[in-house]
């Protein structure tokens, strides 16, 4: 595949991957509300593997920072679509870097968290999730 090819790729590619980090923000605003909550409850009881019922929002201290959490990612996938749509053809390589280094941040200190929480399974779904975010964006187009 030639260079074009691949920069056309992966300026592709990080739609997808602002979709998969986005879309966790509406589950977990969902969060904030108990009428609303049960995806987010069911998300991190997912999560948390195995599917238990243990997770609940009943706490509002849990739905703040479910909110947070929402908000941080929803604009962190935001923050991806811009950058494809109006930075990567002016600097595809720090483009494709940056977008690496902040899904491999967010990898490790969310699996930490995870383990240090006692919720350790939710590292493999961490690095699903990794996989399916960086995909391509592994492998610079040059």
């Amino acid at each position: 595949m030639s260079n074009i090819q691949t920069q056309k790729f992966h300026k592709s590619y990080l739609k997808f991957t602002a979709f998969v980090v986005g879309s966790f923000g509406p589950i977990f605003f969902l969060g904030t509300m108990l009428s609303t909550s049960e995806p987010a409850r069911w998300t991190l009881d997912f999560l948390s593997f195995p599917l238990d019922g243990i997770q609940n929002y009943d706490a509002p201290t849990t739905r703040f920072l479910s909110a947070l959490t929402g908000g941080f990612l929803f604009g962190w996938g935001v923050c991806i679509w811009c950058l494809q749509k109006w930075v990567y053809d002016l600097a595809p390589e720090g483009v494709r870097k940056s977008v690496l280094a902040g899904i491999l941040a967010w990898c490790c200190l969310d699996s930490a968290g995870s383990i240090a929480s006692g919720n350790a399974s939710n590292v493999a779904f961490n690095i699903i999730v990794l996989l399916l975010a960086v995909g391509p964006l592994w492998k610079s187009a040059k």
